[in-house]
C-alpha cells in the first residue's frame, strides 16, 4: 500500500515503525525537518517537510496515488483538513486523530460528511480500555474479538496458585470449560505453548475465552472476578473525563484528585455524579486523608509518566483490587516490567494499533482479511481475527492435518455467533471468524498461517 502519514509525533512514529515492516510504501510529512530526517533514515521511508494541509505538499508526498492518508498531528482541525484535502485530491482512505471531547459527540456526522474512513480519539480509546480492566480486576489486559463475543485476557499467575507446576493439559482437565491458553511470557521470553508446557508463578498468560467462561476459570483458581465498586483517579485530563462517564454508567463510584482548581470546576460541571477534590495527588498524606485505603481501584492519569509509576507503586499497597497506570513513553517498558504494577495503558500505542488494524484490513486479501488485530508482549506476539471466505486455503482441513507455521496457534473459532475452542479434528469453514495467536508479525491473510 501507498500510505501518507501526516505528523511525526509518538503516534506517527509508532505507525511508521509498524507499517514500514509490512511491505508498505510510506511517506512521512511533518513541519519539523529533524523529525522527518530521523524517521526517514531510521525506517527507510520517504520524508516530506511541510504542512500536511497544503495540497502542494500532499501532492509532492504522493497523495494522488496513495491508498491511505493518516493524519495524527497534535491539532484536530489540521487533521480533519488534511483528510478533506486528501479526499478531494484522490480516492484514498483517510483516518484522522481527533481528541477534543466536543468533536467526539459529533464523530458520526464528521465521518459521514467529510468522507473519513475512521476518526480515532486516543483518550477515549484509553478510557475504554481502563474501564474494561476495572470491570474485571484479575486481568492485566483484555482484548475483544467478534464484537465482544470472545476475549483474550492476560493475567499473572500468583504465588501458590493452583496452576503452579501444572501442564496445560492438566489445567484443562482440572478446570474444564471453554478456554485456551495461547501465549505465555516468562521473564521476557514469549512462547506459544503446547499441552506439555508447565505453568509457573509469575508467568503472564494470555487466554482466549468468553467473559462468562473467564469468570468461571478465575473463580476455580481463587482469583478475584468482582468488578471494582469505587475508584480513585489522580489527574483530571481528557482520559479522566471519558473514563468517569464510562464508570458512572457501570455503577462504579469515582473520586478524582486534580491540582488545578479551574479544571476541578470544569470536571464538576461535566461529571455531576463524581466526587472532585482539589489537591496534590502526589502527596501520600493527602491521599490517605482522602481514604485511598477504602478504594477498590486506583488509576494514575497525571501528565508525568514517572509520577504515575510512583503513585501506582504506592497505591498497590493500599487499594484492594486494581491499579492502572497511564504511560506515554515506550522507553519505560523495560523499567515497568521489573516493577510490581498491575495494568499499564499506553494511549498512543492503542491508537497506532487501531490504525494498523484498519490498514491491514484494507489490503483486500484473497481468501479472507484481518478484521481485528492486537499486539502483545512488547510487540512480540500478534492476535488476529480473520473472517474466512469460500476460496480460503484453510477450509475443510482438520487442524491436526493442517501444516501450520511454528510459533502459531489457532486459539478460537466463532461460528454462527458461538465460541468454538478447537481441537485436532476441528475444521475451519467459510463464514467462520478465526482467532490466530502468533509470533510471526505481519500476517495479511488467513492462508499465511500455512507453511510455505
Amino acid at each position: 500500500m501507498q500510505i501518507v502519514i501526516v505528523g511525526g509525533g509518538k503516534v506517527g512514529t509508532a505507525l511508521v515503525r509498524s507499517l514500514s515492516q509490512e511491505d508498505n510504501n510510506i511517506c512521512i510529512v511533518d513541519i519539523k525537518p529533524d523529525v522527518v530526517r530521523q524517521l526517514a533514515t531510521e525506517y527507510d521511508v520517504m520524508g516530506m517537510v511541510g504542512n500536511g494541509s497544503s495540497y502542494g505538499v500532499l501532492k509532492e508526498a504522493g497523495i494522488e496515488t496513495a491508498d491511505l492518508l493518516i493524519a495524527v498531528t497534535e491539532h484536530d482541525e489540521l487533521n480533519l483538513l488534511c483528510c478533506v484535502i486528501a479526499r478531494k485530491a484522490s480516492k484514498c482512505q483517510t483516518i484522522a486523530r481527533v481528541r477534543n471531547p466536543i468533536y467526539s459527540q459529533e464523530k458520526r456526522f464528521l465521518q459521514r460528511e467529510l468522507g473519513l474512513s475512521m476518526i480515532i480519539n486516543p483518550e477515549q480509546t484509553a478510557a475504554s480500555e481502563i474501564a474494561s480492566l476495572l470491570g474485571f480486576p484479575s486481568a492485566l489486559g483484555i482484548d475483544s474479538f467478534a464484537g465482544g463475543k470472545v476475549e483474550m485476557i492476560r493475567f499473572k499467575i500468583p504465588a501458590e496458585s493452583k496452576l503452579e507446576g501444572k501442564t496445560l493439559r492438566d489445567v484443562n482437565a482440572m478446570i474444564g470449560g471453554d478456554f485456551l491458553i495461547c501465549a505465555v511470557d516468562r521473564d521476557g521470553q514469549v512462547s506459544i505453548p503446547d499441552g506439555n508446557f508447565i505453568m509457573r508463578a509469575g508467568d503472564v498468560v494470555s487466554m482466549v475465552t468468553s467473559r462468562k467462561s473467564a469468570k468461571q476459570f478465575f473463580e476455580k483458581i481463587n482469583m478475584n472476578t468482582n468488578r471494582a465498586k469505587n475508584t480513585m483517579i489522580v489527574g483530571g485530563g481528557k482520559i479522566t473525563l471519558y473514563l468517569a462517564k464510562m464508570l458512572d454508567n457501570l455503577g462504579i463510584a469515582v473520586k478524582i484528585i486534580e491540582k488545578n482548581p479551574d479544571r476541578c470546576l470544569e470536571l464538576s460541571e461535566a461529571l455531576p455524579h463524581a466526587t472532585i477534590i482539589n489537591g496534590d495527588g502526589s502527596d501520600e498524606a493527602f491521599l490517605k486523608e482522602e481514604r485511598i485505603d477504602t478504594m477498590d481501584a486506583f488509576v494514575a492519569l497525571t501528565n508525568l509518566d514517572e509520577e504515575n509509576i510512583l503513585l501506582s507503586l504506592m497505591a498497590k499497597r493500599k487499594v484492594s483490587r486494581k491499579v492502572v497506570t497511564k504511560i506515554n513513553r515506550e522507553q519505560l517498558n523495560e523499567v515497568i516490567h521489573n516493577l510490581d504494577i498491575d495494568s499499564v495503558v499506553y494511549p498512543k500505542l492503542l491508537t497506532a494499533q487501531k490504525i494498523l488494524r484498519y490498514s491491514r484490513a484494507t489490503k483486500n486479501s484473497i481468501g479472507s482479511n484481518v478484521k481485528t488485530l492486537y499486539r502483545m508482549y512488547d510487540d512480540k506476539v500478534e492476535a488476529l481475527e480473520f473472517v474466512i471466505t469460500e476460496n480460503s486455503k484453510i477450509t475443510g482441513i482438520p487442524l491436526v492435518k493442517m501444516k501450520r507455521k511454528k510459533g502459531l496457534l489457532i486459539g478460537a473459532i466463532i461460528r454462527n455467533d458461538k465460541l468454538v475452542i478447537p481441537d485436532g479434528q476441528t475444521e475451519i469453514m467459510p463464514g467462520d471468524s478465526v482467532i490466530v495467536v502468533t509470533t510471526h508479525l505481519g500476517l495479511q491473510d488467513a492462508g499465511d498461517i500455512l507453511e510455505e
